[in-house]
């Protein structure tokens, strides 16, 4: 029970509500997520696997039922639109792959003790690969 109360208070209130309220599914209509709504989200889904988590659930269920959560509302709310893409609507697919990666990487800094150390070690690892993938992209363009 404790580490439930513990998991609890690890996503500030203020970071869930910080982006103010929902608007109604009429106010959306479609728009894209914006870079607001996803924070949302992240720390909605990531608090959700913490929480889940400190009770006990495999972490690949916690995640699992997050994701579609988070896929769920992206298409509810906004069409399967995100406002960083574009006015595309993304596939069910790549908004879940989309929504793991935000989830697990919130995971990652809200309850690390919480995160399988192997996810840890292949998340890390992703973002060096893609940080040095960047780099060279960056370095590339410079040269033109």
């Amino acid at each position: 029970m404790q580490r439930i109360a513990r998991a609890l208070i690890v996503v500030p209130l203020g970071m869930i509500f910080s982006a103010g309220t929902l608007p109604t599914k009429a106010e959306d209509s479609g728009k894209p997520a914006t870079k607001e709504d996803i924070f949302l989200y992240r720390g909605m889904g990531s608090s959700y696997v913490c929480n889940a988590r400190a009770a006990g659930i495999e972490f690949p269920k916690a995640v699992g039922v997050a994701a579609a959560t988070y896929t769920q509302v992206l298409n509810g709310r906004h069409g399967g639109k995100v406002a960083s893409v574009g006015d595309k609507k993304l596939s069910n697919k790549q908004l879940f792959t989309g929504a793991e990666i935000q989830i697990i990487t919130g995971a990652i800094e809200f309850c690390p003790k919480e995160v399988p150390e192997d996810i840890v070690k292949k998340v890390k690892k992703a973002i060096k690969d893609n940080q040095k993938s960047n780099d060279k992209s960056q370095k590339k363009r410079k040269r033109r």
